[in-house]
């Protein structure tokens, strides 16, 4: 299977980036949830986060929620995420 990604920004400037490695195993990990703010993102979260506790073994999910759904994450938010394992980002409208 094949797997696109494609960038919806307003950027003219297209940069090259390289993923980011995939872990081998999901035990005992830290995921972060980012959320638009926006009330449909909380019961979708709320079931991911038990699904990744129950069923591969995250051990720590933080939930950090954007200050304007439509405008990217706050650097505090961005900072923190660089120690997270991994991130998941979301919207509900």
């Amino acid at each position: 299977m094949t797997l696109r990604f494609f960038n919806p920004s307003h950027e003219a400037e297209i940069r090259a980036f390289e993923r980011a490695p995939r872990p081998a195993s999901l035990v005992g990990a830290t995921v972060g949830f980012i959320s638009n703010g926006k009330e449909g993102t909380k019961g979708f979260f709320a079931h991911l986060e038990a699904l990744l506790r129950e069923h591969l073994g995250v051990a720590e999910v933080c939930w950090r929620t954007k200050g304007n759904y439509s405008a990217p994450a706050e650097a505090e938010i961005l900072d923190e995420a660089a120690h997270w394992d991994f991130a998941i980002t979301g919207l509900g409208d």
